[in-house]
């Protein structure tokens, strides 16, 4: 062979050979197979989200074979960051529950990783503080399913011993919540409510209702030294705890105890508590819920969020098959979420399904309320915030200097100290 053609030989080779490695690569990117016949998700809690993506299963009026695999929460996080991580797509499923709060994190560190759902669903048909968590770049990435809108539940027969009624809950301050509670405690002996010192979820429902968070709104600058919402969120924070009504707890089964023993009198929380609260039937009447008391600043509303999630699609094979799927159930059936509020007692975040006949139902365990519809309006009323990339890493560093705060630090070294430490931590 001479040398001239051994050359040319050698060079088809080569680009045969980087042919092969790109595609090996690409399919390795792409989840190392062909269109699936089927589709896989990850999601948490078999009485709530999994049970909601079976009924979305059943509603779907196509063949489909979804295959659902539960995991913990904390296992979906621990999964997704080492596999995607690596570079590797293989084990992932095409449709995976991520809370909002996390939601960012993923979307900006591996935007390559999920398929953009924009043209599967209508946007504007959602409640409009959940876009901002689950879009990055200008692309919806998430399908907005569960909300975490908040209400103030409360006994009735305890507000009434006290000489309360719902009237004197409604559009409240958090100010004159610590009032009434004192008044509640001192009437009744009952504490107003139940903390876990280790879990400011109640500082997030405050600071949300002012349309504000531990970062700007960029979602990456460190808000806190000079936050008011936040500022005013941590007095509120020391008044109830200086007012002697709160019932301390460290773990989720005390929580629940508190108020299924009776003893508390409100429970400010996310609706996905109202299962738990109607599983001690003896109480049956006597709870009812208000609207969460808001800031006393200029700017909040007596609606906020705590918790939350929602459904993405992986770059992967079958991302068509996926988002079609989420797009015709949770992105656009309304007699599904009709089904979802009946049989789980799951209240989406579709506001099209809001007038349906589900919604509506009265509930006579709080007295008759209709307490989903209720739910249903305060939602679309939540500010919306860009929860970031580090809200649990900032929450930790805040844990510990509310703890400062509650033993006489001064409030703004307490803010600025945090400041520091975030902006430290998290270059």
């Amino acid at each position: 062979m001479r040398f001239s053609q051994l050359r040319i030989w050698l060079l088809v080779v080569a680009v045969v050979t980087v042919l092969a490695l790109a595609a090996c690569s690409s399919d390795e990117t792409s989840g190392g197979e062909a269109e699936p016949d089927k589709i896989t998700a990850w999601a948490w809690d078999p009485h709530f989200n999994i049970a909601a993506l079976e009924i979305a299963k059943e509603s779907y009026g196509k063949d489909l074979e979804l295959d659902v695999i539960e995991n913990a929460q904390d296992d979906i996080v621990q999964k997704l960051n080492t596999g995607l991580s690596s570079g590797s797509m293989k084990g992932m499923p095409n449709i995976v529950l991520i809370e909002d709060q996390r939601a960012q994190g993923f979307l900006q560190s591996y935007p390559d990783a999920f398929f953009p759902i924009d043209e599967y669903f209508n946007l504007d048909d959602f409640a409009p503080y959940k876009l901002e968590p689950t879009s990055f770049d200008g692309k919806q990435y998430g399908l907005p399913f569960d909300t975490g809108v908040t209400g103030l539940y409360f006994r009735t027969d305890y507000f009434k011993e006290a000489g309360y009624t719902k009237e004197d809950l409604m559009n409240i301050t958090w100010e004159r919540y610590i009032e009434i509670g004192k008044d509640v405690k001192a009437k009744t002996g009952k504490d107003m409510m139940t903390l876990d010192p280790n879990d400011l979820g109640i500082i997030r429902v405050m600071i949300q209702s002012a349309g504000s968070w531990y970062m700007k709104e960029d979602g990456k600058t460190v808000n806190l030294v000079d936050n008011e919402p936040l500022r005013k969120a941590f007095e509120n924070y020391k008044a109830m705890m200086e007012a002697d009504f709160i019932k301390a707890n460290s773990d989720w089964s005390q929580f629940l105890a508190a108020f299924n023993n009776g003893d508390v009198a409100t429970v400010p929380s996310g609706n996905w508590i109202t299962p738990s609260i109607e599983a001690e039937d003896s109480q049956a009447g006597k709870w009812a819920v208000a609207p969460i008391p808001k800031l006393d600043i200029e700017g909040s509303v007596n609606a906020s969020n705590l918790g939350g999630s929602s459904f993405y699609v992986l770059n992967i094979p079958g991302k068509e098959k996926a988002a079609e799927f989420l797009g015709k159930t949770f992105g656009s059936n309304k007699e599904f979420y009709q089904d979802l509020v009946l049989e789980v007692g799951a209240l989406g975040t579709y506001t099209p399904a809001s007038d349906g006949e589900a919604y509506q139902t009265e509930n006579e365990f709080f007295g008759g309320q209709s307490v989903t519809s209720d739910f249903s309006k305060w939602m679309e009323e939540i500010p919306s915030v860009n929860y970031g990339l580090h809200t649990y890493a900032i929450e930790d560093i805040l844990v510990a200097e509310m703890q400062n705060y509650l033993k006489g630090k001064n409030l703004d070294d307490v803010l600025a100290d945090a400041q520091a430490q975030a902006e430290a931590q998290l270059k």
